[in-house]
């Protein structure tokens, strides 16, 4: 069947047989191929879960060593060096 969609390939390397083999367990009766989709949907998920988690903990701790160093800090860190 003809599509305008990208198709991918992916080399079974034996880490990527043991991930689907993994996925075979939760989906069983479902092709090898499925198998592979359904874990690609699953990787996002988490990457964009873990991507929020992360932007949170920035937001958290954002500017919490304020004031931490005089405002000179910098400076007087780069004057200790020779020219």
């Amino acid at each position: 069947m003809s599509t305008q969609l990208l198709r991918h390939s992916i080399t079974e390397t034996p880490e990527i047989a043991a991930a689907i083999d993994t996925g075979s367990a939760v989906l069983p009766g479902v092709s090898r191929s499925e198998v592979t989709r359904y874990l690609i949907l699953r990787g996002a998920q988490a990457a964009r879960a873990d991507r929020t988690a992360r932007l949170a903990a920035l937001d958290k701790w954002s500017g919490c060593l304020t004031g931490a160093f005089p405002p000179d800090a910098a400076q007087a860190l780069k004057d200790e060096w020779p020219e």
